[in-house]
């Protein structure tokens, strides 16, 4: 890949005041600045395919500073962001870990320590010290590299083998939106053998300045273990977010993603599932909602390497204004992955005639004896549908809302979480645009 290497200064000196870590974690953020200043940010237009269709220039040609902590009170909080009083709800303000805001976490039965908290907690470094930063190719991604130089606080998660956790873990990292202002939120998940839990990563926030989020995520499931993954972007249209996700599957584990998007000016979230193990599984599905002049880019990747695993890749889009979304599925089935069985599709409601969807869906197959698909639609409603409901004395308005919500719902219906699904319903139905299908 080509990239470019025009990197502000401001990030090396902001590098230079980041706060004392242990001497490992030191070491992997040496890495990542090195990384980052051998590859910078993928700005190149030619020989930069996944990247191809969301241009980055805004971000590089901003020097963004670290996010500055600010004080927040527990009821502006929940204000603004799914709560349950059931869950564990751990609250980061600017990428920095909020004891007061979050609930208690020394009494779970499963660990849950802040990055910033390692120092503190031994015998978890020792766990994940070679974990961290294993999961993704910083060589190769400028901005994953960038998040990893500016390693000072995030969550660690670990879920003992044979442990049933059934808490939702709500991560909440809230933009205050500060001038230029950047953070790099960080979240590493080590599920042990059979063991079960529900995580939820919520990126909010932003204000009428410029600012960017930008995340990596690692998730590691050990054999027989089950995790459900719920992620959540809602920031501002000022709002840049670049969030990574790297996840690998164990021999028998289970992975269920469901991805949410409604808001930033340019958003991207690259999600990487390995599927390592044999008679593994992934479900992984999202719906995005974009209007005005926002940009989303979904670039979404399954690599089947072990045999008798199994894969669902399910996206939807609705896109009005003059927005644009972008969709790159990519499934690859190595040779050694015999009887795979995995299906791929993007579906797209094009609610205006500017609005613009990009989508690659893809498969490489390697092995002889698979059960692959791959599909991408876009379009609007047609006449027929439209008029049966008219037939049946639903006026034009509510036609065009329950069509609407009706092609979001497969994806929200899916969630598991009774509560959440509900908070997910009532979010989208406020969401959805304001629309009326003419023809």
């Amino acid at each position: 890949m080509v990239l470019t290497k025009n990197i502000s200064n401001t990030y090396q000196v902001d590098f230079k005041k980041l706060p004392i870590v242990p001497h490992w974690l030191q070491e992997i953020r040496n890495t990542g600045m090195q990384d980052f200043l051998n590859v910078g940010f993928p700005t190149a237009r030619k020989g930069n395919e996944k990247w191809k269709y969301t241009n980055v220039s805004p971000i590089a040609g901003i020097d963004f500073r670290l996010s500055e902590n600010e004080t927040f009170n527990l009821k502006e909080i929940k204000e603004k962001i799914f709560w349950d009083e059931k869950w564990i709800n751990l609250i980061f303000i600017n990428g920095q870990f909020n004891s007061y805001l979050s609930d208690e976490i020394d009494k779970e039965p499963i660990s849950i320590v802040p990055i910033s908290a390692l120092s503190n907690n031994l015998d978890i470094a020792q766990n994940i010290e070679d974990q961290l930063g294993s999961l993704i190719d910083l060589s190769d991604e400028g901005f994953a590299a960038l998040n990893t130089a500016f390693v000072s606080d995030g969550i660690t998660i670990t879920i003992p083998e044979n442990t049933m956790y059934d808490k939702l873990i709500n991560v909440v990292f809230f933009n205050s939106g500060g001038l230029n202002a950047v953070s790099h939120p960080r979240v590493f998940v080590n599920a042990g053998s059979n063991s079960s839990t529900s995580i939820m990563e919520t990126y909010l926030g932003g204000s009428q300045n410029i600012s960017l989020t930008n995340s990596v995520s690692e998730i590691i499931l050990n054999e027989g273990a089950i995790v459900n993954h719920y992620r959540l972007l809602d920031e501002s249209s000022t709002t840049y977010d670049v969030g990574y996700g790297r996840v690998k599957l164990g021999k028998k584990s289970q992975f269920m993603s469901r991805s949410f998007f409604k808001g930033a000016a340019i958003g991207r979230y690259d999600l990487n599932v390995l599927i390592d193990g044999e008679e593994a599984y992934c479900d992984l599905q999202g719906l995005y909602l974009t209007t005005g002049s926002q940009h989303m880019d979904n670039f979404i990747n399954i690599d089947h390497v072990a045999p008798n695993g199994k894969s669902n890749l399910l996206y939807k889009g609705i896109l009005d204004g003059k927005s644009r979304a972008v969709f790159g599925g990519t499934v690859v089935v190595r040779r050694e992955a015999q009887k795979t069985n995995s299906i791929q599709s993007d579906k797209n409601l094009l609610l205006s005639s500017e609005a613009e969807i990009d989508s690659k869906p893809a498969l490489y197959i390697y092995a002889d004896d698979v059960k692959c698909a791959h599909g991408a639609t876009a379009g609007n409603v047609d006449a027929e549908t439209i008029f049966y409901m008219l037939s049946r004395g639903i006026n034009i308005e509510d036609a065009s809302k329950l069509l609407l919500y009706g092609f979001a719902a497969e994806i929200i219906n899916s969630i598991a979480i009774i509560e959440l699904r509900n908070k997910f319903e009532s979010y989208f139905l406020s969401a959805l645009p304001d629309y009326k299908f003419e023809f």
